[in-house]
């Protein structure tokens, strides 16, 4: 009896496992046939995860999965995660506690009265409605004396609340209220509370005048460092021995469209884009240059791709061909 049972097992299984390996042998394929394309010239590495297992992961001209790299607004992702874990810790109060108040110090000495208006959800879907230091106004902005009272002193652009004005100050603020709330660096903060994450580890990490580390640029990791993270919250937060690391329903405001990109038109969350990519619901992090991560939930699916970090990604059409990328990889991961 347990013979026959174990028999219809094995052939109840053995399509599954002739698809598994026809995905990874199409996976891999794709990916090795990526380093031939022009349009894809300053692709670095790429990995392809499936329900918490590496499918294919491949470098390009020289380059591996294992080397550190700028994941430059890919890390705005990662700032997000360390408030959700900060309001589960009743460290901050949520997404509609006013910053004014953590911030006072910073304050200008005859602030605008919005600035008393402004949330961590506003700074964190970038609808502040401060005017934008990112683009044309970053350089002038790292080059002053200190980052947070400059951001704070910006005239505003739109009120508390109104579109998306994409600003890396926004998440540099954050950066400095969790370094406030805690009495703790924000790289401490990320090296602490995601500990559990088997992997995840920030490298090298960029700090304004005062000390505080740059929220939403500037941070190194790994590819395969980006992909444990994303794997974090592929898998609802948990670790694979089920550790609950970040909120689920923390993930789930965070992939919430509360507003969209004017230069592309992608939902945003909390620190996430969302769009369809391959006839699926994708949430992704994007760094300049083309630093992707990927997270596909219904096909249970997370990939990464690291790129040079030189040139924009946008502008291009090379964020676009990344996409296209992905959806090639979603193609390959179903049955012919």
């Amino acid at each position: 009896m347990i013979t026959r049972l174990a028999l219809v097992v094995v052939v109840l299984l053995s399509p599954l496992a002739a698809f598994a390996q026809q995905e990874y042998g199409r996976t891999v394929a794709l990916l090795e046939s990526l380093s031939s394309r022009a349009d894809l010239k300053p692709l670095k590495a790429a990995i392809v995860a499936r329900d918490g297992r590496t499918v294919a992961e491949q470098g390009y001209r020289g380059h591996t999965t294992t080397e550190s790299v700028n994941i430059k607004s890919a890390s705005k992702s990662i700032i997000s995660s360390l408030v959700g874990i900060a309001i589960e810790k009743k460290l901050l109060e949520g997404p509609d506690q006013p910053i004014a108040p953590i911030l006072k110090a910073d304050l200008p000495a005859d602030p605008d009265p919005r600035l008393n208006q402004i949330t961590i959800g506003n700074l964190l879907s970038m609808q502040a409605g401060l005017g934008r230091l990112s683009g044309p106004n970053y350089g002038r902005w790292v080059a002053s004396r200190n980052w947070v009272r400059f951001a704070l002193e910006q005239p505003f652009d739109d009120e508390p609340g109104g579109q998306m004005l994409y600003s890396t100050a926004s998440t540099h603020l954050l950066s400095a209220i969790l370094t406030k709330i805690s009495g703790k660096s924000t790289l401490a903060l990320a090296r602490e509370w995601l500990a559990p994450v088997d992997g995840f580890r920030i490298g090298a990490w960029e700090r304004d005048p005062q000390g505080i580390y740059l929220g939403g640029n500037q941070m190194a990791m790994t590819a395969r460092s980006l992909l444990a993270f994303g794997e974090l919250y592929r898998n609802g937060g948990k670790t694979p021995s089920g550790t609950q690391v970040v909120p689920a329903d923390w993930i789930t405001q965070s992939w919430q469209h509360r507003t969209n990109s004017r230069f592309s038109g992608d939902d945003y969350g909390y620190g996430w884009f969302s769009r369809q990519i391959g006839g699926e619901e994708v949430h992704f992090a994007w760094g300049y240059g083309g630093q992707m991560l990927y997270i596909v939930p219904s096909l249970g699916m997370t990939v990464v791709m690291t790129s040079e970090e030189t040139g924009p990604s946008a502008r291009t059409g090379y964020r676009d061909a990344l996409h296209g990328v992905l959806a090639e990889i979603i193609a390959a991961s179903r049955p012919s």
